[in-house]
């Protein structure tokens, strides 16, 4: 496995994160144990707001808080200075909480509801990002009821979608996402939003992708997207003030995966914005990072289980978790790398698999696995499992929820409990029909 951050193998042979033990963190909290690693959390958003300054650009960084949100990070975020870019009420209303400015908010999402919509407007978050038409006419309604005027980005579907490596260009972009750019959406809702004494319109959102390891695709999204500014300026008067090209940063997974630096990204954005746009017209840059901010801090600890080898097939080696604490590689057949964090300094000796204790044939983790001789009550550790593991989590088969830790200078702390057996029947209800009568004594 791949060391990220602080994690290093300390002198007793263990998996050491953020200058706790792994085998005391067990210990202390159990398994399965989200670990994350704040000094790695927050060197990530300083590389991206550092990366900026250097530029003479005008920008804002914000975190994208479907990777990874609580309370605790919503905390970290707002320490940093960045913004914070929701999809759900569940996700403001955590923000909220943890009392984050609303005025560094913003909402994103392609079906807002109602419930939605008003949260968004009460607490006065900074702006929304609207996706569609359905949704100019709700936020037009709703801030007019308040006497209000609401500011609005337009999510566009600009044509240029990236796979990693690799940048298709297309008329019509397919996407639940966004006003299209190819069949004129985005200029028509440009309109409704110039003729709005409501909606107030600051500028143009797009997203091109995730994991993506390369800089041109954003530099033909800039191309895009600096044509459509140029036609919305010449033909409704229109001066952009904001453009968010998204996130997409990728990370490293396992072997094979060659992510940039913050920096590279940003340097390629800044150029593109140079070129593309004159001094006095260039907008203010907004990106969102995610997964590249807490993607590689995190790393998931189990317990091994039972193991089972078919001879001359394969050997299985079972944790106490699965895919109700990392469902990515039964949903996206997403890789990942392991070490036996109780014998991090011995040597590989035997290739496994790792599954998960779930009653589906899908709960694999790791196909093949390279490790030490595995045994019963070691601890296995899957390392970048801090984007979308937590967000993503499941109680399937009645599983708790794992607890999760911060862990920094030698300390853990608690920042999500760990699920009980009686969390997961709190909301459940047994009708008057179905309980239990009381059969009279025999007299």
């Amino acid at each position: 496995m791949h060391f990220h951050g602080t994690s290093r193998i300390n002198e007793k042979g263990h998996l050491e994160i953020g200058g706790c033990d792994t085998t005391d963190l067990v210990r202390r909290w159990g398994t399965p144990l989200y670990v994350m690693d704040e000094n790695l959390i927050r060197r990530r958003m300083r590389q991206f707001m550092e990366a900026f300054e250097a530029t003479d650009l005008s920008f804002q960084v914000a975190y994208a808080s479907k990777a990874f949100s609580t309370l605790a990070m919503c905390r970290l975020v707002e320490e940093e200075g960045l913004f914070l870019d929701v999809v759900s009420e569940g996700e403001l209303y955590t923000a909220l909480a943890a009392d984050f400015p609303a005025e560094r908010i913003y909402f994103h999402g392609n079906n807002k509801t109602p419930s939605e919509v008003a949260r968004g407007l009460d607490a006065g978050i900074r702006l929304f990002v609207a996706d569609n038409f359905t949704e100019l006419h709700l936020l037009e309604a709703l801030a007019r009821e308040r006497g209000l005027r609401v500011p609005i980005l337009l999510r566009t579907t600009p044509g240029v979608e990236a796979h990693t490596h690799d940048y298709i260009q297309t008329g019509q972009e397919d996407s639940k996402f966004g006003f299209d750019l190819g069949s004129g959406q985005v200029q028509e809702a440009v309109r409704q939003c110039m003729e709005s004494d409501i909606l107030h319109l600051e500028g143009f959102h797009c997203h091109i992708g995730s994991q993506i390891f390369e800089v041109e695709g954003f530099r033909l999204a800039v191309a895009k997207m600096a044509e459509l500014v140029r036609h919305c300026r010449e033909q409704f008067g229109f001066h952009t003030e904001i453009l968010n090209l998204g996130g997409g940063f990728g990370i490293r997974y396992s072997e094979g995966d060659e992510p940039l630096e913050p920096v590279r990204y940003v340097e390629a954005i800044a150029q593109a914005i140079s070129q593309a746009f004159s001094e006095e017209e260039r907008p203010e840059i907004w990106l969102e990072p995610g997964r590249s901010i807490v993607g590689e801090a995190g790393t998931t600890l189990y317990e091994v289980g039972t193991i089972k080898e078919i001879p001359g097939v394969r050997k299985y080696v079972a944790v106490d978790g699965g895919m109700n604490d990392n469902l990515r590689p039964a949903l996206y057949q997403a890789t990942y790398e392991a070490i036996l964090a109780n014998k991090a300094d011995c040597e590989p000796e035997e290739t496994v698999s790792i599954a998960g204790k779930l009653c589906e044939t899908g709960d694999m983790l790791i196909w093949d696995a390279y490790l030490p001789a595995v045994e019963s009550g070691d601890v296995l550790a899957v390392g970048c499992t801090g984007a979308y593991n937590y967000s993503m989590a499941n109680n399937y088969n009645r599983m708790p929820r794992p607890a999760v830790v911060f862990v920094a200078d030698g300390r853990s702390e608690l920042v999500v409990m760990r699920e009980t057996l009686d969390d997961l029947i709190s909301q459940d209800v047994i009708p008057e029909r179905l309980k239990r009568k009381t059969i009279p004594a025999s007299s």
